[in-house]
């Protein structure tokens, strides 16, 4: 009877823990997108389902694309860019050659620094020249520089002292030559008595992965794209997820939307996703930067040891006149870090502190320490890489990583999810199977209104908020020159487009 009564009672126990499990896996299937798991059931039932589900798709005719100003506007269908979708996409023969193509480098002849009127050697942009009349001609111009720039030391008449003649600097220039911006002025570089003009510039090399962020490659090509020597750029047909996508990029550099800037582009074509990176999102995210740096570099003719390359991500656009500091002047040290100013969903909510990744060097080091990988030259433990000390003996100076910037001074600008509704929407979808919680995979944040919400109040995913220091749009560096100039184009990144009267915030 004893028995029994056990075995009962454990019977009882087995269907509780049942119930339980059961009621758990219910709990977790609610959270699960529809969509993501038909997946794995092929791509004709969720081509099928994506077709019945979403009736409107974003325009391909335009990198922009226009907001709705009303938080919770009609909607009958979820829009979702075309590239979003899985397709048998037919690679022409112009992608394959635009993915095969050779590099080949020029000298920068560009003439960077002038002698004035009283002989000293400055930098053009950073010098208010008092300039040197030509003979017979109605205009002042100044004498261009043929030789070395040095200091130059001038002699009194006949008295023994001496003076140094330098160069009357414009604000946010500084140094000798007035050719160090004050993002290196105010940086913690560790050798700045030791920087000195270069008789041939350097060739600058930006390497950056593209998904969707095609506003902000935009606004990078135009921030930098007369100091950048080649921009190599890297489009997958995957995603970071795994799932297929269009070539995007390819097709725009096809049909002339970046013609004043392709003939500075090399495009790389990732078409394969690696082993294990469905499984480890980490593995995927590592690889695109592999594959991006050697690719890329093994397909540029020309290229010098001291050459520096860059390589950022496509949210990450370093400014300017540090990119021009490096290209022009010998003594900094490396690995170089930018501090950038932090912003989310747009430049209007300025988070607190900088973001500071390591993400340049010269080609020397490049290939000597990091195995031409730039994910290892992402990451902060070069001082442990098995040629670093043998690097370094060779270069003949002790390499100290620095930054450029400070949390006051703002070498760059990272934009986080900086996108329309739309396009945050489709970075969820697309995010890598490793950055947990992974917010594409929960249907309520995927949703458009609550993206929008989001937008507007500055808040995050997980239902937190944050206190934001004020943005005003007239700060310097609030963002790159030529969204500021264009803000009819670009008017939801510069102004919250959601901001409801008395937020008070992000305006």
């Amino acid at each position: 009877m004893k028995m029994r009564r056990r075995k009962l009672f454990l019977v009882l126990c087995m269907l509780g823990l049942c119930l339980i499990s059961f009621l758990h896996f219910l709990k977790a299937l609610s959270y699960i997108a529809i969509p993501r798991e038909l997946s794995g059931l092929g791509p004709q039932l969720k081509s099928i389902f994506i077709v019945a589900s979403f009736s409107s798709f974003w325009n391909d005719a335009s990198v922009i694309e226009k907001n709705n100003p009303e938080l919770t506007p009609a909607f009958d269908g979820l829009r979702t860019p075309l590239y979003a979708h899985p397709t048998q996409f037919q690679y022409s023969r112009e992608v394959i050659a635009l993915s095969t193509a050779d590099f080949v480098l020029k000298e920068d002849t560009a003439q960077y620094f002038v002698r004035t009127k009283a002989g000293a050697v400055c930098f053009h942009q950073g010098t208010k020249l008092q300039l040197k009349p030509q003979p017979n001609s109605p205009e002042e111009k100044f004498e261009l520089l043929k030789e070395q720039p040095s200091r130059k030391l001038l002699s009194a008449g006949s008295s023994k002292r001496r003076k140094w003649v330098e160069c009357a600097c414009r604000p946010g220039w500084h140094g000798a030559t007035c050719g160090v911006p004050t993002v290196v002025q105010h940086s913690n570089i560790p050798t700045k008595d030791r920087l000195e003009p270069r008789d041939i510039p350097r060739h600058i090399i930006n390497a950056i992965n593209i998904n969707h962020e095609f506003d902000l490659l935009d606004g990078r090509f135009h921030e930098l794209g007369d100091v950048v020597d080649v921009f190599v750029v890297c489009e997958s047909n995957f995603t970071a997820f795994g799932e297929s996508r269009k070539l995007k990029f390819a097709e725009m550099l096809l049909n002339g939307t970046f013609d004043y800037i392709k003939h500075k582009i090399l495009y790389v074509f990732l078409d394969h996703f690696p082993d294990g990176g469905r499984q480890d999102g980490w593995i995927a995210d590592d690889y695109l930067r592999t594959f991006l740096t050697r690719n890329g570099i093994s397909r540029i003719k020309n290229l010098r040891d001291d050459d520096v390359f860059l390589i950022d991500d496509a949210d990450e656009i370093p400014a300017r006149d540090g990119v021009l500091f490096l290209k022009l002047f010998d003594g900094w040290t490396e690995p170089f870090a930018f501090h950038m100013r932090k912003s989310l969903y747009g430049f209007f909510w300025k988070q607190p502190g900088t973001l500071e990744v390591i993400s340049g060097c010269t080609l020397a080091m490049l290939r000597m320490v990091y195995d031409m990988d730039g994910i290892k030259l992402r990451r902060r433990d070069y001082y442990t890489m098995p040629n670093f000390r043998r690097y370094e003996n060779h270069t003949g100076h002790i390499l100290v990583q620095w930054s450029l910037g400070s949390p006051l001074h703002f070498a760059g600008w990272h934009c986080s999810w900086c996108f329309t509704p739309e396009g945050i929407y489709f970075k969820l979808i697309s995010a890598q199977n490793g950055d947990f919680p992974r917010w594409g995979d929960y249907e309520d944040k995927r949703d458009l209104n609550y993206i929008r919400q989001l937008i507007r109040t500055g808040g995050w995913f997980d239902g937190t908020t944050q206190d934001y220091p004020p943005a005003d749009p007239k700060e310097h560096m609030y963002a790159p020159k030529y969204f500021v100039e264009n803000y009819k184009k670009y008017h939801y990144l510069l102004k919250n487009p959601y901001i409801k009267e008395g937020d008070g915030a992000g305006e």
